[in-house]
């Protein structure tokens, strides 16, 4: 259905681009006046003062996530005015693109929720009342009180329930070569990993070597790795529709990908010749499963404390220190290791080192003199197994230090940030996607008081609001990979996705578990093992706050 027919469906708005469009200059009018708000509150001199940034820090972050609200419904509009002229818009994607708007432009009046206990209201930017009359204006007004109705969104549950199963609810606007890897890969998740991935989960098991075998197959290691070094040379769009529907599966296995992307991007950015030529061909055809080992006990993301040493002697660099929350350890083929190889304080003594060691498993993970390690059981986001990991004199080559130049492994690092955090949002996608996906099927199966619980309007509004956001989530995560895929600076629009996408992952985990009532409570439903594959996602790659504080400082940062 396209805007101009419409107008006889009361639920539908109609000229629904030039509404969106007024909005986000509304929305951008009073992100404006935000910005100016705080940065007056935390600056010193004319300057941002990084202690005042830190004591304002709730001001600070609803700054952040007031502008990743802007720039979610940015993309939106975009990506209704493209699906319009393309003839796609139909039902569903403009039922969705109204609701979102109606929603979030009703929290940037109301409160934005950046964690369930933590409201961002205006008022804590410093906003006026006076202040907030940048949003009334008519378009926003009527999306506010005509976009998210309880009759939309029962129309939104009906479409969806009748066509229970798609690949997604609703057309994301993928072009047809996108469409056909997402359809390939869904079929690949849907038969080797959705049927397994609980019973993986449930004992702690590893990822059959098969499966990646197949993944390696499939190109997914090498997806993004150019052709001449034996990948598929594809963008950072495909590489979130193949992590989406891998995750949607099972996050473990949509997450595999990562280890070999993250790899590949540092020896990319810095690597010398040599190392491409030997390292990239291995990582696309999976001959070598990589693992990023950068993490310390006392450090977290305060990367600049790093403490693990590596010293050079003759030819070789002896590693000595302590390393935790390393995912896949055991049998990764290389690391990543991130650490200090000079006496200077901060990241500039920091080096990146491809460390080769021997595949482990169960019985003997680190079967490597040097090298030594426990497991950390975890609630979720199993399949690869964490790992503490000390080293005592463990060997590394010189050759295999990162550029052949010490003191660059953060900047090296830094480089990376954005196609993880890009590939963390899309992971994110999939888990949401799969516990929509759970909680319409209980809905549809659970009969209560003679009829389907998807019947009861509490109930089906739940599924439509996981629609709603996965929609805008998707519209953020696509755009910051497209940014990249063009050559253009995306950190901040990549921070935006991954903040946005994990809050809406466990948003749509608890309602299906809620949708599920005491089953859901149950080890034996899948969507027990989502909740808990949800919630590390606000965790990893960036915590949910430092990631607000990282998009704080650009927002705020006059020459961005």
């Amino acid at each position: 259905m396209s805007l101009a027919t419409a107008n006889s469906d009361p639920t539908i708005l109609s000229d629904l681009t030039d509404l969106t469009a007024e909005a986000v200059a509304a929305a951008d009018a009073l992100l404006a006046q935000a910005r100016q708000s705080v940065r007056a509150r935390v600056s010193a001199d004319g300057k941002v003062s990084p202690a005042l940034l830190e004591q304002d820090q709730f001001a600070a972050h609803g700054l952040a996530w007031l502008a990743t609200y802007v720039e979610a419904l940015r993309q939106l509009h975009a990506y209704a005015h493209r699906m319009n002229a393309e003839g796609r818009f139909g039902e569903l994607e403009t039922l969705l693109v109204q609701a979102a708007f109606g929603e979030y432009l009703w929290q940037m009046y109301g409160g934005i929720p950046m964690s369930q206990g933590e409201i961002v209201r205006p008022q804590d930017m410093g906003l006026s009342q006076d202040d907030q009359r940048q949003l009334m204006v008519p378009a926003v007004q009527t999306l506010c009180e005509r976009g998210n109705t309880a009759q939309v969104r029962a129309r939104i549950s009906a479409i969806i329930a009748e066509t229970a199963g798609a690949a997604t609810y609703g057309d994301c606007g993928l072009d047809e070569t996108l469409g056909t890897i997402r359809d390939q890969m869904r079929r690949f998740s849907d038969e080797q990993v959705a049927p397994f991935a609980h019973q993986w989960h449930l004992k702690n098991e590893y990822i059959p070597l098969t499966v990646l075998a197949q993944m390696a197959e499939l190109g997914v290691f090498g997806l993004t790795i150019p052709e001449e070094f034996g990948g598929l040379g594809l963008g950072k769009e495909s590489m979130c529709v193949v992590s989406e529907e891998f995750s949607r599966g099972y996050i473990g296995v949509g997450s595999l990908g990562t280890r070999s992307e993250i790899a590949a991007e540092l020896i990319l950015g810095g690597g010398t010749d040599a190392q491409k030529a030997y390292w990239l061909p291995k990582i696309a055809s999976g001959e070598i499963l990589p693992t990023a080992v950068f993490t310390e006990p006392n450090t977290g993301s305060d990367l600049a404390s790093l403490s693990t040493r590596a010293r050079l002697e003759g030819e070789t660099y002896k590693v000595t220190g302590n390393k935790t929350w390393i995912t896949h350890a055991a049998r990764a083929d290389m690391m990543t290791l991130l650490c200090r190889t000079s006496d200077t304080p901060g990241y500039k003594g920091l080096s990146m080192l491809l460390a080769e060691k021997p595949r482990g498993d169960d019985s003997e993970p680190f079967p490597v003199e040097g090298m030594d390690g426990s497991e950390i059981e975890v609630l979720g986001y199993r399949g690869m197994k964490e790992f503490e990991i000390g080293f005592d004199n463990f060997e590394v080559k010189k050759e295999n230090l990162l550029g052949g130049v010490e003191g660059q492994g953060f900047k090296q690092l830094m480089q990376t940030f954005e196609s993880a955090r890009i590939q963390t949002a899309a992971r994110a996608i999939g888990v949401a996607q799969s516990a929509l996906d759970l909680g319409l099927r209980y809905a549809q199966e659970r009969i209560q008081f003679g009829k389907p619980i998807m019947s009861f309007p509490r109930v089906s509004g739940k599924i439509a609001a996981m629609a709603i956001e996965l929609m805008v989530a998707r519209q953020l995560t696509y755009f910051a990979a497209r940014e990249k895929d063009e050559g253009r600076r995306c950190d901040l629009e990549a921070g935006m996705a991954k903040l946005l996408a994990a809050r809406v992952a466990w948003a749509a985990a608890d309602n299906a578990l809620q949708i599920h009532g005491g089953n859901g409570f149950a080890l034996e439903y899948p969507i027990s093992r989502v909740m808990n594959d949800a919630r590390i996602l606000n965790i990893f790659e960036g915590a949910a706050e430092i990631q607000a504080q990282v998009i704080a400082r650009r927002v705020l940062d006059t020459s961005n």
